[in-house]
């Protein structure tokens, strides 16, 4: 079955991840679902000619109020059977930008560069749907690549209410513009029914992310979400259909290093026959380490290595 969500006041959650909270929808495993995201605040909606707002978020700001981050979050979406040490196969069948206009803000004291650029500034950015491409205030174009900046289920309950800016074991704001459409992300549940959210749509955004923010951006993304019993995954990982991705986040950005790395050796490990240490070395030889963002406090690094490689060692 496809299931349709929409954003309305009753449909989203403003910047936060919670347990507790009712699905909007509950599918089940295998079947594809259809969620539709907005993003920004009042600050953030333009106001000059041929920049289209649209409706859902005007009644998203009227109603909802954020709490502990800037995120609104589409969801969450339940899904039957889902329990606590399953993993969700979410594959992004598509994803389609869904407004005609972004955002870029940096603000005093954020981003990666705090001290050079000590004060707020917001510009407004158009999106040519049909064309594909993004117009910079200065004159540029850049080709949009959407993806979702938030794709999680919900935190463990003892975990309570979780800022939606940190990306965690639970998925969230992982930056990763890896995940767009042919895609797959696999996320560990932490409670019945997983419930799966998303949010934080981008246009287009550079690894690292540096300034704070990339072209911010509803989206409609195309989900199958199938459930894998026993997983026992500690933390996400993702495939294109030319790379394995380990991903970590660390607020020392060596740290995530670190653990990323750990992580793709132990899924090199996993899918083939050779060692921990020669898939040590493969990673020196043949993964490319990557900047994932350095804003959201905990920073990420997200390992890429090629299936064609691994695929001569295949279990």
């Amino acid at each position: 079955m496809t299931h349709t969500v929409l954003p309305t006041p009753t449909s989203v959650h403003w910047g936060y991840f919670d347990a507790t909270l009712k699905p909007v929808a509950t599918i089940d495993p295998g079947d594809t679902v259809v969620i539709n995201s907005v993003s920004g605040a009042r600050d953030d909606v333009p106001t000059q000619d041929g920049m289209t707002v649209r409706p859902e978020l005007t009644a998203i700001h009227a109603a909802v109020s954020p709490e502990l981050g800037p995120h609104i979050l589409t969801g969450p979406v339940a899904v039957r059977g889902a329990m606590p040490g399953d993993a969700l196969r979410v594959e992004i069948l598509d994803v389609q930008l869904a407004d005609d206009w972004g955002f870029n803000i940096f603000k005093p004291g954020m981003g990666t560069l705090p001290d050079d650029f000590p004060y707020e500034r917001r510009v407004h950015l158009g999106i040519d749907r049909a064309r594909g491409v993004v117009h910079t205030p200065w004159g540029m174009e850049i080709s949009a690549q959407p993806f979702f900046g938030v794709m999680g289920a919900a935190p463990a309950p003892e975990v309570g209410r979780v800022s939606s800016v940190m990306p965690s074991t639970f998925g969230g704001n992982i930056d990763n513009k890896e995940l767009g459409a042919g895609a797959v992300l696999y996320l560990p549940v932490a409670i019945e029914g997983a419930l799966f959210s998303c949010g934080d749509g981008h246009a287009a955004q550079g690894d690292g992310e540096v300034c704070l923010t990339a072209v911010e951006t509803g989206l409609t993304g195309t989900f199958k979400i199938e459930l894998i019993k026993g997983a026992k995954l500690d933390a996400p990982h993702a495939e294109t259909k030319t790379h394995l991705i380990a991903m970590a986040f660390d607020e020392d950005l060596d740290e995530a290093a670190r653990v990323a790395l750990r992580r793709m050796i132990a899924l090199i490990v996993a899918r083939t026959n050779i060692t921990a240490e020669d898939a040590y070395r493969l990673c020196s030889l043949a993964a490319d380490l990557r900047v994932t963002q350095l804003v959201n406090r905990s920073k990420g690094i997200h390992v890429m290595m090629q299936h064609a490689l691994l695929n001569q060692s295949k279990r």
